[in-house]
């Protein structure tokens, strides 16, 4: 949607009279440009989606960055859970609302004040004819950061409570909201790109609503804001801290993808665009998989009923499924551009960027559900310090970073020492940092 809303009013190009007709077509169209006739088949096209992977970055990925309060929400109230301590998952939910909210609020105002500043250095000075359109697109949304961290709190408490229809309604509604009204704002009314990142906006606050809603419906209150002490603060990032390093390590390296795509042509950030598009399309299936190690894990490890030897058949189970969504997916998302690469670019020699990527394109999809299931079970067991480090080491690897994260994930959970097979209760726990 975001690509088919770019139009001649950002200023890229100035055939105003050409273009403005295409403003409604779809991601499939994206490339494709009335410069046919002509004998400069998608050029137009492809720069009009030229600010698009910068904004995408500023934005989306930068918001990956606080995925670690999900996952924090997620683990603390599957454990509490566990324990059978209500009063325990209200004050946890309290709390993380709070960190959420103040996160958001600071996140605003960064983007507002250095947002146009942070474009300009990642585009670089070969690219500064698009910084307008991005820079409309990145404010725009930003003004729905502080909802949005509340929504994926209130999110993540419901499916840490292993309620997964909640999310799923407010999903769905925000999908159809973002798809009618970039259609809506971007094909009958010409707003463009900012049509598109007010959709975006809108969908993403009724999101965030009913998400609230969904957890006041049982019996916690979402409204209920608490200012962390300094012990639970320091508890909340000794959890944290970890999946942050985490988090960081996969947003850089998806981010120097970009980046490095953007210097290389018009043509090469185009094909990168249809494909990273599609890696996110195919890889949110394995997302389940990791959600659900991080609710059902916990009681298994931890609770009241607590049974190692069902928790590594859980985890053999999501494997299978992990190696079957793995295979499937790949097959769907590489055969896509190799059979069907017109849907997306007419143009030659985007359709060679595309098809030069195969083969480590199908092979990340086929390991990614599976690296969520191990992931999700090592975040469940608050094997942090592994997760941490493993994470850092596989950035350097470049190249190989899915597949080493597999690797060395899957090793440490089937490993003597590991959460799947340790009795010590203790090794994971988090303790009080101690002065030296």
């Amino acid at each position: 949607m975001i690509t088919a809303c770019i139009t001649p009013s950002q200023e890229l190009i100035g055939e105003e009279s050409e273009i403005a007709s295409e403003n409604g077509r779809s991601i499939a169209s994206v490339l494709t440009t009335e410069e046919e006739e002509e004998g400069e088949t998608g050029v137009v096209e492809t720069k009009r989606e030229e600010p698009v992977g910068p904004a995408t970055v500023l934005c989306d990925y930068t918001s990956y960055i606080f995925m670690f309060l999900s996952i924090a929400t997620s683990n603390m109230v599957a454990t509490s859970l566990a324990r059978q301590n209500k009063d325990e998952v209200q004050h946890q939910i309290s709390i993380l609302l709070f960190i959420g909210l103040t996160c958001g609020v600071g996140m605003l105002l960064c983007t507002r004040f250095l947002g146009a500043w942070a474009l300009t250095a990642f585009t670089g000075p070969k690219n500064v004819h698009i910084i307008t359109a991005a820079n409309t697109y990145v404010q725009i949304r930003s003004l729905a950061w502080p909802a949005m961290l509340v929504g994926w709190v209130a999110q993540s408490a419901s499916l840490g409570m292993k309620d997964s229809w909640g999310p799923l309604k407010a999903l769905a509604v925000a999908s159809v909201v973002n798809g009618i009204g970039a259609i809506v704002l971007c094909t009958f009314l010409g707003y463009g790109i900012a049509g598109a990142a007010w959709a975006t906006l809108v969908a993403q606050v009724i999101a965030s609503c009913m998400m609230i809603e969904t957890l006041n419906k049982k019996g916690y209150n979402a409204f209920a804001l608490s200012v962390p002490s300094p012990s639970e603060l320091l508890q909340v990032f000794m959890l944290a801290g970890p999946v942050f390093i985490t988090m960081i390590s996969k947003v850089a390296f998806y981010s120097l993808i970009v980046y490095f795509a953007t210097s290389m042509g018009t043509h090469t950030v185009a094909a990168h665009q249809v494909m990273i598009q599609l890696f996110s399309m195919c890889a949110v299936f394995g997302e389940p998989l990791s959600q659900t190690a991080q609710s059902f894990m916990p009681e298994l490890m931890y609770g009241v009923n607590r049974s190692l030897p069902k928790a590594r058949s859980l985890l053999k189970s999501l494997l299978i499924f992990g190696v079957l969504s793995g295979l499937i997916m790949g097959s769907i998302g590489a055969s896509i551009p190799l059979l069907f690469p017109k849907l997306f670019s007419p143009d030659p020699e985007v359709i060679g960027e595309m098809r030069k990527v195969l083969i480590p394109y199908f092979m990340s999809l086929c390991v990614t559900a599976s690296v969520h299931s191990l992931e999700g079970t090592l975040l469940a067991g608050r094997d942090l310090k592994f997760l941490s480090l493993s994470m850092s080491g596989c950035f350097s690897l470049g190249a190989l970073f899915l597949m080493s994260r597999f690797f060395m994930a899957l090793r440490r959970l089937l490993s003597p020492d590991g959460i799947l097979y340790s009795e010590d209760l203790t090794r994971h726990q988090m303790g009080k940092l101690k002065a030296v």
